[in-house]
């Protein structure tokens, strides 16, 4: 390409260089944890090593130790890392078009879209950022429906005690969570917090007045526990919801994608919905959420009403394409389900020897362990063990160490993975 532009012909020269190699004082620098504590907000506390390489469902931290994935950035890296068909994807899709904002379309997200409604409920998608964005466009939408369909006082939002929703204002007062949405008020009005899994709690709500808008449930509770919802009540749900002209929206941020071993959680439950959202192992590492919904619920999103610069990005579009082709197999969701078989009956043989769960639950490869006796309210303790001990696991609450992997973890994995898990119950207890 020629130029006359000397700034164009110094981006173009740029551009073309091959040689990679860091050569600044920065790229140089040494990172270490400590850097942490002294440059990032404090909202988190990562464990005290650095991941720096993965391969599958193993990570490689700065000193070479290799940890077994049983995280998968909670329940984000559904393929695992580097994926060969993640990294086509983002490498030809990064030789073409990278953004092009919302006052255009591209032809990955369309492609995504398309995929999304030939194998769901849904005739229509909202593409976003994150799990978070994508809720909070739900809630949006639903109050909107239900504003333009009933009239102004139809505003209340039902969830659940111990839900998890999000970050933003909107989704943490929709999650039933006082840590999350405690010293930020006032927070949005109109929203009930019932016990999960408690119908009469639900029908008392619908029979007190005719101002709900929507019901917002996760098919399984994962922040608060997980603990699986019961056909009852997520059946009561749908059921309510239609009788009373209100919405279902379900959240399958973490359950949808394959996780339970079905495309979607709801597949399994014996309900449609009608909005779902998905984020997480949406794009199996890279960032994109999606609202599908159906075409009446809909179009009440008219041009301008709502919006965000991402949402669509084609990179992101092009990965999600290339995770959702693996996942929608019965290769891989019958896979999840002998996955979770092997699991289970790995725990259950550590439980026999170490008395250490009061209950396993969960579905696929998504599972709660309650932890029993000494190890009561030690959750977080057992993760800083797992860590110690070459295994990277989460907590969902105080009481229950969370296994989610990515949904094409080898068996030999599962089973080291277990074996590191021991030693680390074993280190916790000592």
């Amino acid at each position: 390409m020629e130029t006359t532009d000397p700034v164009a012909a110094a981006v173009i020269a740029a551009s073309s260089r091959r040689d990679l190699a860091p050569t600044s004082s920065e790229a140089k620098m040494p990172v270490t944890r400590a850097m942490f504590d002294a440059l990032m907000v404090p909202c988190y506390a990562p464990a005290p090593f650095i991941p720096v390489r993965g391969e599958g469902s193993r990570v490689w931290d700065q000193d070479g130790r290799m940890y077994i994935d049983f995280a998968a950035g909670v329940a984000v890296s559904s393929l695992g890392h580097c994926h060969p068909a993640m990294l086509r994807a983002l490498d030809e899709q990064a030789k073409r078009l990278w953004h092009v904002s919302n006052w255009f379309t591209s032809e990955p997200a369309l492609r995504l879209a398309q995929r999304l409604v030939d194998h769901t409920f849904a005739e229509r998608v909202f593409f976003c950022n994150s799990g978070a964005e994508a809720n909070e466009a739900a809630l949006k939408l639903a109050r909107r429906y239900a504003r333009d369909r009933h009239g102004e006082s139809r505003i209340r939002v039902i969830s659940a005690i111990n839900a998890f929703h999000g970050r933003t204002l909107m989704t943490v007062t929709a999650g039933g969570q006082a840590k999350y949405s405690a010293g930020f008020g006032p927070n949005p009005a109109g929203f009930t917090h019932i016990p999960y899994n408690d119908v009469a709690a639900l029908e008392a709500e619908f029979a007190r007045g005719n101002d709900i808008c929507a019901v917002m449930m996760e098919p399984m509770q994962g922040e608060g526990g997980m603990t699986p919802g019961t056909p009852e009540f997520l059946q009561a749900a749908r059921r309510l919801c239609t009788a009373h002209g209100a919405l279902l929206i379900l959240d399958e941020i973490q359950s949808g994608m394959g996780r339970t071993g079905a495309l979607f959680s709801y597949m399994q439950k014996g309900i449609v919905p009608d909005i779902l959202t998905s984020a997480k192992g949406l794009g199996g590492g890279f960032p994109i959420g999606a609202m599908i919904t159906t075409s009446e619920v809909a179009s009440v999103f008219t041009v301008g009403v709502h919006g965000t610069t991402y949402g669509g990005n084609p990179l992101a579009c092009a990965v999600a394409g290339a995770v959702f082709d693996v996942i929608n197999t019965t290769e891989v969701l019958d896979g999840v389900k002998a996955r979770h078989a092997l699991f289970i009956e790995g725990l259950k043989a550590i439980n026999a020897r170490r008395s250490v769960f009061k209950a396993l639950r969960g579905e696929g490869v998504w599972i709660g362990c309650e932890l029993a006796g000494p190890l009561r309210g030690k959750a977080a303790k057992v993760v800083e063990a797992a860590g110690r001990a070459g295994l990277l696991v989460l907590m969902a609450g105080p009481d229950v160490v969370r296994i989610a992997p990515s949904l094409v973890i080898s068996l030999d994995e599962i089973l080291e993975g277990l074996s590191r898990l021991e030693s680390a119950l074993d280190r916790a207890l000592a």
